[in-house]
């Protein structure tokens, strides 16, 4: 009899046996680009858009469950389904368009490395990208995914903790003001560029793709009913566990932004430290820069991960660190997203170089998404597990929203 229907022990200690594949995912929810946003909204608008991130990961949490279904289901991930039942000219140009994202995501996530190095050592932005981007190439070619995702644990619970440690060194927190903006929409002319690029940033491609992969690291038998429908359960729990530690984390981003700097707008992540430092003192400024930093490796990481995985997937391969086309997916994903920061240094800003690595974003998450709910909405890709027509739905007008949410932000950037 299979391993799992022998484990007789209390179910929530085989909840946190399960847990792990919602947290690797969260780790793009909580990415530099998301603190840009969160600092943005809190020091320019206080607690009034702490609403967003409640609708964000609601969003967040149904597509990402939707998807981790489907890795349950088929087995294989978001990738090799796509290879499996499109037309060749079709998989390839959605996956050829996904690998252009995850590399286009880890430009924003090392750069995020690079920048916390900056504030913690005075270094180069170049030297920190080139740092970075070593340390995640190193991290991924010498380690398993048992390791990676204990890490990764590792690393969220520092980011948590050291925007906890910040909140309680503030003095003045508005927590009604807080309860209020966290279920009371606000929305006016001058907010509506901020709440467009904190809700289009959080949904991203290639976490879609790297959820229906790593949720295979909870090893089970296809062929038994009964232990499909105990992942798929667990699965359900470990994803809404781990967007609500994305939604603590985010929260708490904004709660210190707008309780330390508002009404004076933080435009640049460096800006912060320096601000911190005067009104809560070094270990302020510490605190902050080190769960930067934490972000920055972690969410690289992920994204490395979620490159090597769609390549592989274009020959119908799982991720694998010893696979020689998952390792070419992570080189590409990582050394061109380290190129890039090298290049548009000299030439922009790295506020600059996050706008544009957010466009092709904006520009293929549409493509993903409505591939997802194709192949989980197909009988004869989930059989009787397929989307029901709510759920079909919803799925739907998630998608939609999200899209015009992200054709609005591009019109804005240009």
């Amino acid at each position: 009899m299979n391993k799992l229907l022998q484990d007789k022990r209390p179910p929530v200690l085989d909840f946190l046996r399960y847990v792990g594949p919602g947290l690797i995912v969260a780790v793009g929810f909580i990415d530099p680009g998301n603190w840009a946003a969160n600092l943005a909204a809190g020091s320019q608008f206080g607690y009034k858009l702490l609403w967003v991130i409640s609708l964000s990961t609601i969003m967040l949490a149904f597509l990402q469950h939707n998807v981790a279904h489907l890795g349950i289901v088929t087995g294989e991930c978001l990738s090799e389904n796509t290879t499996r039942y499109l037309k060749p000219w079709a998989s390839r140009t959605i996956l050829g368009t996904a690998v252009l994202a995850s590399v286009s995501t880890a430009v924003a996530e090392v750069l995020g490395g690079a920048l916390a190095l900056q504030m913690l050592f005075h270094l180069p932005l170049q030297i920190g990208a080139v740092l970075t981007g070593a340390l995640v190439i190193w991290f991924l070619f010498s380690n398993s995914y048992a390791k990676i995702e204990k890490v990764i644990i590792g690393f969220v619970s520092l980011i948590g903790i050291a925007l906890l440690a910040e909140i309680f060194i503030v003095p003045h927190i508005a927590w009604g003001e807080a309860a209020k903006g966290w279920v009371v929409p606000f929305m006016d002319k001058q907010s509506i560029p901020i709440i467009m690029s904190a809700l289009g940033a959080v949904v991203m491609p290639h976490n879609l793709f790297l959820h229906s992969e790593v949720i295979q690291s909870r090893q089970w038998n296809l062929e038994n009913e009964s232990v499909i429908q105990r992942q798929l359960r667990f699965e359900f729990f470990d994803t809404i566990f781990s967007m609500f530690l994305g939604w603590v984390i985010n929260s708490a981003i904004i709660i210190l932004a707008a309780a330390v700097f508002f009404p004076h707008v933080v435009t640049e992540i460096n800006q912060a430290p320096e601000l911190l430092r005067p009104l809560l003192g070094p270990a302020g400024a510490i605190l902050f820069s080190l769960g930067f930093l934490f972000a920055g490796v972690a969410s690289s990481v992920t994204a490395g991960m979620a490159g090597g995985s769609i390549f592989a997937g274009i020959f119908a391969e799982p991720y694998d660190a010893e696979d020689p086309h998952s390792r070419l997916g992570v080189l590409i994903t990582i050394v061109t997203a380290v190129l890039a920061i090298i290049v548009f240094s000299f030439i922009t800003t790295p506020f600059n170089i996050l706008i544009y690595s957010q466009v092709f974003l904006s520009v293929q998450l549409p493509i993903t998404i409505f591939t997802q709910i194709y192949l989980t909405s197909s009988g004869k890709v989930m059989g009787k597990y397929k989307n029901v027509w709510y759920t079909k739905t919803l799925l739907l007008l998630i998608g939609a929203f999200v899209t015009v949410l992200n054709v609005i932000l591009l019109k804005s950037l240009f």
